[in-house]
């Protein structure tokens, strides 16, 4: 991953450019986003233009600093309690994902891997039966959510707690399933950008 990738999510809009899915009342997401820059950035690199690419690549990063700088003094104003704004902040998908991505989320990765799991679980319900922080390895036990167990289902299912889990613990590097009183399934993985390691809040 080339360090431009990391800044995508600061790309500001401009007036008269498409915005994508935000212009539709959609929150953008992190990783789309991420893919549309380094998209708009290859695309400059394959015109040969080295100094234009340079500048463009050199605009994200500023970007990334200033929206990073931004973010990190709004954590530091939301302080530490579990009053005010800063539990919904926590649970926002979005919030989240430019807090990892600025490295200042102040939970651990098994806390927020719990959070995701809780986001979905009503639909899909699955537990963590091991994680390696070594690796980024992560096991879940699917549960019982009602579904009619039809394979396309359980994929649905599947797909649905990974990208939950991508958005909340990108650290994540690869997920592999089993179910109760079966051997794990054939690793279903789930690749993620890592996010950079920042300044953490003032």
């Amino acid at each position: 991953m080339t360090a431009r990738a990391t800044a995508a999510p600061a790309a500001a809009p401009r007036a008269g450019v498409p915005q994508g899915t935000a212009s539709h009342g959609t929150a953008p997401n992190a990783e789309a986003t991420g893919r549309r820059v380094e998209d708009v950035l290859d695309r400059l690199a394959r015109r040969g233009d080295g100094e234009t690419t340079a500048a463009a690549e050199e605009l994200v990063s500023v970007l990334m600093d200033f929206y990073g700088a931004g973010l990190a003094r709004i954590m530091h104003h939301v302080g530490t309690g579990d009053d005010g704004p800063r539990p919904a902040l926590l649970r926002d998908e979005l919030v989240t994902s430019l807090l990892v991505l600025h490295d200042l989320h102040p939970e651990d990765t098994a806390t927020r891997i719990d959070r995701a799991l809780d986001s979905v679980r009503r639909q899909h319900a699955a537990q963590v039966t091991e994680f390696d922080a070594g690796t980024g390895a992560l096991r879940l036990r699917a549960g019982d959510s009602g579904g009619c167990g039809c394979p396309s289902t359980a994929e649905g299912a599947h797909q649905t707690v990974e990208a939950a889990v991508a958005c909340y613990a990108p650290e994540v590097t690869s997920v592999q399933w089993e179910t109760a009183g079966d051997g794990p399934e054939p690793a279903l993985l789930q690749i993620t950008r890592r996010p950079p390691t920042g300044a953490g809040a003032p």
